[in-house]
């Protein structure tokens, strides 16, 4: 049996069930109707190269016991898992891009494959697809997938993950022997196929749609849906819709807090690529910041700068506003725009929590806590210190000895830090020591040479085992952050009408 190319612990065995005995699928999506999403076949593809299993995610919705040759069976061959959905949908949706409005979108080069809980949470998870072949939306697209971006999409999965933000998985990657034409990389490139687990794949686009078409029957039953499914503690409210905006409002807050705090530019945050569970997904030009820059921009064609780092939380309130032109049937105008105007203090006060967490800090009283998230970030800014380093040197309270021996000291010692390094080390930490992994010479980070770098192992060599190293240092970094408070899971699962999260 060939072995994985990523090789994180698993067992196979030629006689192993393949589905856990708690493998719970759950078919929601074809309630809404064949208005909502078309069927189509995957596209068939010459090779199917097993790249990367994420092994830990597959345990937790019962998948976990797949041979290889099974999980390429589905995941490439796309045959329908037991008790699922019986033949791929690509979904419907509109947006604006670049706040341009399109009809023209929907499901381009991806479908949804397979519904089913997390047995830990019991939250809907759905497996769905980018790279599979054309469909309805292809709009003369290929519908592939670069390998190149399918590596570029478990990193940045990978690096979010570990860093607390409420993002999808990249479950899996198989490289399917075609040569693609691009015209933003080298050409013929080689292709995958990959697989993403996400809460949910309904965005603002979806209610878009049914906005523009004139189809109000449709766009109260996706509402119900949406409350139903992923926000269940919103049917209580006096107005449900508007329960479940506010909702999604504050769970927008808690992602831009939690990206701008990861260091991280999405790229691309048109309205069809916002999640309506407020969960991060589908990267593509995304970047990670070396410097606190605010104009730092991700995506080469962003050339006015609208989606750069310092523009994110503006552009997520502005895409929510779209959100609330679907919903003025059902909810008075007053109210919702109440529950926007509640996004800039939401955000603000889950970036200084989610500060405290990378920091390994308890918040203190909150003009205390406020005043050292300002300082910090103000810091950052005035001297360009090295984002990833300065979290990671001042993590537990900015200990002197850790801040001289780091390669960034003559920036804490410059007055513009003075502040910050004060408030650090009068705060209280989250943990009684740093966990081991910040006796490291250097934090994990992934600015875009370390992207390249690992690339071209695999595109010179096809030497993967780079790649397995820095997946295996992030996760390693997970950890250690996750030693500081289990809050950053379960508030991001209680923001998604559930006890506990990713």
């Amino acid at each position: 049996m060939p072995a994985c190319a990523i090789c994180f612990p698993c067992t196979f065995l030629e006689d192993a069930v393949p589905l856990s005995p708690q493998y719970r699928p759950d078919v929601r999506h074809t309630r809404l109707g064949s208005e909502f999403y078309d069927i189509v076949q995957a596209a068939p593809f010459p090779k199917h190269i097993l790249r990367f299993r994420n092994d830990r995610w597959a345990e937790r919705v019962g998948l976990g016991g797949l041979t290889d040759a099974e999980w390429t069976d589905h995941f490439a061959g796309f045959k329908p898992l037991p008790d699922n959905i019986p033949a791929p949908m690509a979904l419907r949706y509109h947006g604006h891009q670049f706040r341009h409005y399109n009809p023209d979108l929907g499901d381009g080069r991806g479908f949804l494959f397979a519904q089913m809980r997390d047995l830990e949470d019991g939250r809907l998870l759905d497996l769905g697809t980018k790279g599979s072949g054309q469909t309805p939306w292809s709009r003369q697209g290929d519908g592939r997938l670069t390998l190149k971006g399918g590596v570029r999409e478990i990193l940045a999965t990978e690096m979010l993950e570990a860093l607390g933000v409420n993002t999808s998985k990249t479950f899996s990657l198989i490289e399917t022997g075609e040569d693609l034409e691009r015209h933003d990389e080298p050409s013929p490139t080689r292709s995958a196929v990959m697989v993403r687990l996400s809460h949910g794949h309904i965005r603002i686009g979806t209610f878009q749609r049914l906005l523009v078409l004139g189809q109000k029957a449709e766009l109260k039953r996706l509402a119900d849906y949406v409350i139903e499914t992923y926000w269940p503690d919103a049917a209580n409210d006096a107005n449900p819709v508007l329960g479940f905006y506010e909702r999604l409002v504050a769970a927008m807050a808690r992602k831009g807090a939690q990206w701008f705090v990861a260091g991280f530019v999405h790229g691309v945050l048109n309205t069809d690529n916002m999640a309506i569970t407020g969960e991060s997904f589908d990267y593509g030009p995304w970047r990670f910041l070396p410097r606190l820059e605010p104009r730092f921009t991700a995506a080469y064609f962003d050339h006015n700068g609208l989606y750069c780092f310092g523009r994110q939380p503006e552009a997520l309130q502005w895409n929510l506003a779209r959100l609330a032109e679907c919903l003025l049937d059902f909810v008075p105008q007053t109210e919702i725009e109440a529950a926007l105007g509640a996004f800039g203090p939401l955000f603000e006060a889950e970036l200084v929590r989610q500060t405290h967490w990378r920091l390994g800090l308890q918040p203190g009283p909150q003009a205390e806590a406020d005043k050292l998230t300002h300082d910090l970030y103000a810091a950052l800014r005035e001297t360009e210190a090295p984002y990833d380093r300065a979290f990671f040197d001042l993590a537990g309270g900015a200990e002197a000895a850790r801040l001289r021996r780091s390669p960034s000291r003559e920036y804490y010692e410059r007055e513009e830090f003075s502040a910050a390094i004060a408030a650090i080390r009068a705060a209280s930490p989250a943990a009684s020591s740093l966990p081991a992994y910040f006796d490291k010479s250097a934090p994990a980070s992934m600015p875009i040479e370390t992207v390249e770098e690992l690339w071209s192992h695999i595109d010179e060599r096809d030497d993967w085992t780079p790649l397995q190293a820095k997946i295996r240092e992030i996760r390693a970094m997970g950890a250690a952050h996750a030693v500081f408070s289990p809050e950053t899971e379960e508030t991001a699962a209680q923001s998604a009408g559930t006890a506990k999260a990713v």
